[in-house]
Formats: structure tokens, C-alpha cells, sequence
């Protein structure tokens, strides 16, 4: 068989060495809680984000809540008291429709194993008005007997081979004592060995990690057992907090307890918010909005760390990113949090296996249901489905190729898997400086950044390509693509009419639209000028 070598590509007379692109934005998003997937709108939505922005793995809370009626210790009351039962059993109908829901995309979970069971719980209720229940086991055994029968259930609904290409991670934010977890960071640290030997007994090829923790800080606040506040008043008041030495929570510690136990860690996990919350001297909490390059940095920390320790080839999953963890934040819903991300996971793609974007859909209850369609929800898209400009964002990185012709300051130019040009370029205005986009508490309050700039000129020359062919562009900007600005000029409707919502489901896929074609002796010119905030795609159009 002839093997026919690629197309040689030049950009602006260089040949590239061609490295390649991860696509880290894509392998998993995030989602709230297991009983929400069970929701028809929760599937539209990821099936959406699987054939549009090419999501490979979800992950969520609550596996084992009690609204997935998963372990049961009674048949149930109705009007009457619950009946015990002899001994404990595991139903899995709730269950088994979310998994067979998300492998029916062609997707997977990406399986965050919690959170207790009330029957197991030595705390209840501790977080959320769904009231989880995040604290240690009564009986270690008996969570033991809950993850292998949960797993040795999926072996044999789905197989084997299915089933070793799911991630399992033990937890989520221990360190966030006392609504995570309850218990002691020792305590976290017998749940990840307890669970993560029940794992390898059952098939040594299932990959198990941890710790899940959120988020990096510069003091020695999870130093200890507990969180401990009292050191917290530097970070609070540092007038720089891009100076501050921050560095990773539970991360090196867990290393440290599983390498002294020969316990496996087949990936490490962490959140990676761009922010910090601490208390001053006087007790009073501050937020902290760190500089527009924290998450790389974090990233080139980390992977040194695990270079470093006894599991050097641990894989590196960001479970949890996003401008802010605030399902409030109004930030979320604009274009100046789409230009953020855009820039942060072009920096960031050789850094880490997966970056799980939190979270793909605004149905996500942690808070309760959303007050009005843009409330400032973490999903690409609204609870009704309206794509925000960060939907438009993610679908142009996911039109990128596997192969970097060029990577710039302000974007990235790439080859497809059939020689064609696929590049996605922004304007993160110089006039931010540093600064990253941070958060805010109402639509307007986003507005700050609307008079940032200046314009910036996209200029490249391709060679190599085939001639006639046609480029499609797109640019998402604060003049196409703004649905949130929309609904504000709408008067910030908290309930939609029929009308309105077709309104903006319009402006919201408005986009910027234009074609180049590459010319007879295969030379394709780009030359184009991006308003500040602006992301724009460029890939070959469909024949």
C-alpha cells in the first residue's frame, strides 16, 4: 500500500514543525448532580455538546444520592412507615438510565464516585437544597461493598472493556470542610484508599485518582487536618495577588500517603478557578480575582510536581474550570468570559489530559432552579437551550485539526485530518493588561470591560492548499453573538414569552459570517481586523 505524505503547509513562508494539539476543552464537561442527566432537556443539551463541541466524558455529583435511590436499607413507606429490609441492596433503574442516556451520544462518565448515602452518612444534609450528604462512612466496609457492587454491576451491564475506559475519581473538594466533606483530611485520605484498592481488586486496568481538591491558595490554610482560617489575612489583603506563591491543595500530600502505602494513583485531580476567597484579620471574607494567566501557571506547577514524585506518568485532569465557581456570576453568560476561556485553553492544551470545563448546561440546581434565563449560570447554554457566546467559543476550538501549523499570542493555526486549514484567533484586549475578566453579581456590572481595546489585525498567509476551496469565518463579538446584551436591551425579562425567546435565540447564533476562498495557485490570505472581545473560526466549508 502507498502512503501518501501530507500536503507541505506554509504559514507566512515558514514550513511548521507541526506539533500536536490536544484537545483538552473537549475530552470532558462538567454537570451538577446525577439526577438532573435524568432530565430531557439535561440530554438535549449533551447531545448538542457531544455533536457540536465534541465532549468525550461527563462528569457529575451525587452518583449516590439518595435521590438515585441507589443503596436502600427499606422498601419504601409511601403513606405508610418504610419496611427495613434483612440487609442492604442496590438498585440501579435510576442509574442505568443516566449511563445508557450519555453512551447512547457515543460519550462516557467520567465517574466522580459520592456522594454518602444517608444510611452511611455520619453527617447529613451539609450542602446544597438538594441537602448532600458529604462526610466519611459509618462503615468503611460497607462503602467498600457499595463501590464493588456499583462497578461489578456496570462490568456486566456494559463490559468490561467499556467500563476500563472510564475514569474513576474518588470524591470531589474534600478539602472544603464542612460541606464537601465533614471529616478530616486523613479520614479523605482512608475513603481514597479504601475505595481505590476495591477498584484494582475488581480489575487491575481501572484507572482510580483523586483528590479532586479545589482550588490552589498561597497559604497554609489545608496544611493541616482542618481548613484553618486563621492564616488567610495576607492572602486577603495582598495588594498583588498574582505574586503570591500559590500552589496546589491535598495534591503532593496524597502523593506522599499512597507512595508510603504502595496505593495506585492513576491520574490526579484538582479544580482550577482563576479566584480565591479568604478571610481577613477582622474575619470578613474577600474575594480574590487572580491574573488572566493563573491557570496556565497553575498547570506548569503541577505537572512539574508529578514529574517529580514517585508517579510520574499520572495523568493530570482538571475536573472542575471555569472564570469563576459561582453559579451567580454574570460573567458567565458574556462574550468577555468566552475571549477568557478561548485564550486560557490555547495556552493550556499541552499541559493537562483533560480541562472539564464547569459545566456544559445551566440546568444545574446546586443553588436551586435559575432566576431568569441569563442569571449568570455556568452552562454554554440556557436552561431553555439558548447557546451563549461561550457555546460559540467552544464549537470554534472544537473545529480545530490535531496538528499546530502556528501558535500566536492571539491564536492558533492548525492542519486537519483530510489537509485542510482550521484556526481559531481572538482579541483579549492589551489594554487588560494582566487582568483576567473576574467575576460579577448583575449584567451590568459585566459591562466594565465593554470600552477595553484597540482592534486587532489578523494578518497570515497559507500556501498548499487546494485551490477553489471555500474557508467559512465566523466572529463572535459584542456586536454578533451578545444574547445576554440582548436580553438586557429586552429589559432583563426574568420570564420569557414565546416570542422572546425566539428573539434571542436568533441574535444568539447571529454571528459574524463570511467566506474566503483560496485562490488557483492555492494561497489563502487572511487579513482581518477583530474587535476587542471578538473570537473568530476559520475552517473549511462544507462541500
Amino acid at each position: 500500500m502507498t502512503v501518501v505524505a501530507p500536503t507541505a503547509l506554509t504559514v507566512d513562508g515558514r514550513v511548521s514543525d507541526e506539533r500536536r494539539l490536544h484537545h483538552v476543552w473537549s475530552v470532558c464537561l462538567g454537570a451538577g448532580r446525577a439526577n438532573e442527566a435524568l432530565r430531557a432537556d439535561w440530554q438535549d443539551h449533551f447531545r448538542e455538546a457531544v455533536s457540536k463541541l465534541g465532549a468525550r466524558y461527563v462528569r457529575f455529583h451525587g452518583l449516590f444520592h439518595d435521590d438515585m435511590f441507589v443503596y436502600r436499607t427499606a422498601n419504601g413507606g409511601g403513606f405508610g412507615p418504610p419496611t427495613p429490609l434483612p440487609s442492604p441492596v442496590y438498585t440501579f433503574a435510576y442509574v442505568d438510565k443516566v449511563f445508557d442516556a450519555i453512551l447512547a451520544t457515543g460519550a462516557r462518565p467520567f465517574v466522580e464516585l459520592g456522594f454518602m448515602p444517608r444510611e452511611l452518612a455520619t453527617q447529613t444534609e451539609t450542602l446544597f437544597w438538594w441537602k448532600a450528604h458529604c462526610s466519611p462512612p459509618t462503615d468503611m466496609g460497607a462503602w467498600v461493598d457499595l463501590v464493588t457492587a456499583t462497578v461489578e454491576h456496570w462490568i456486566e451491564r456494559y463490559g468490561i472493556d467499556e467500563v476500563r475506559q472510564w475514569p474513576f475519581e474518588v470524591w470531589n473538594e474534600p478539602n472544603l470542610v464542612p460541606h464537601f466533606w465533614t471529616g478530616t483530611r486523613t479520614e479523605y485520605f482512608e475513603l481514597y484508599a479504601a475505595t481505590a484498592r476495591a477498584l484494582k481488586a475488581i480489575d487491575p486496568a481501572l484507572r482510580v485518582g483523586g483528590p479532586s481538591s479545589s482550588v490552589f491558595v498561597p497559604d497554609a490554610r489545608y496544611d493541616g487536618e482542618y481548613h484553618d482560617r486563621s492564616v488567610e489575612a495576607a492572602t486577603a489583603e495582598a495588594e498583588d495577588p498574582a505574586g503570591l506563591p500559590w500552589k496546589p491543595v491535598w495534591i503532593r500530600e496524597l502523593i506522599d500517603y499512597c507512595a508510603e502505602r504502595d496505593l495506585p494513583i492513576d491520574f490526579l485531580s484538582t479544580h482550577l478557578y482563576p479566584t480565591d476567597y479568604a478571610f481577613d484579620t477582622q474575619g470578613v471574607g474577600r474575594a480574590i480575582s487572580r491574573d488572566r494567566d493563573a491557570t496556565h501557571n497553575d498547570l506548569v506547577q503541577m505537572k512539574q510536581l508529578i514529574a517529580d514524585s514517585p508517579y510520574p506518568d499520572a495523568a493530570v485532569h482538571v475536573t472542575e474550570w471555569s472564570t469563576s465557581p459561582s453559579s451567580r456570576d454574570f460573567m458567565h453568560d458574556t462574550v468577555y468570559a468566552a475571549t477568557y476561556i478561548t485564550r486560557a485553553f490555547l495556552q493550556s492544551h499541552d499541559l493537562a489530559d483533560s480541562i472539564a470545563y464547569w459545566t456544559f448546561t445551566d440546568v444545574f440546581e446546586e443553588g436551586g432552579g435559575g432566576i431568569g434565563p441569563f442569571h449568570g449560570g455556568f452552562g454554554f447554554v440556557t436552561e431553555q437551550g439558548i447557546h451563549k457566546p461561550t457555546f460559540h467559543a467552544m464549537e470554534m476550538l472544537n473545529r480545530l485539526g490535531d496538528r499546530i501549523l502556528l501558535q500566536t499570542e492571539d491564536g492558533i493555526l492548525t492542519r486537519t485530518g483530510d489537509d485542510a486549514l482550521a484556526a481559531v484567533f481572538f482579541n483579549y484586549p492589551d489594554s487588560m493588561g494582566e487582568a483576567s475578566v473576574g467575576a460579577a453579581t448583575s449584567f451590568t456590572q459585566t459591562l466594565r470591560w465593554a470600552e477595553e481595546g484597540p482592534d486587532r489585525r489578523i494578518a497570515h498567509v497559507v500556501t498548499g492548499l487546494t485551490p477553489g476551496d471555500r474557508y467559512a469565518v465566523e466572529i463572535l463579538d459584542p456586536d454578533h453573538g451578545d444574547v445576554a446584551g440582548a436580553w438586557h436591551r429586552m429589559g432583563e425579562p426574568l420570564n420569557l414569552t414565546r416570542a422572546q425567546e425566539v428573539e434571542l435565540r436568533l441574535v444568539a447564533d447571529a454571528l459574524d459570517r463570511r467566506t474566503h476562498v483560496v485562490d488557483e495557485d492555492g494561497i489563502l490570505r487572511i487579513d482581518i481586523d477583530l474587535a476587542p472581545w471578538a473570537v473568530m473560526s476559520l475552517a473549511r466549508a462544507a462541500h
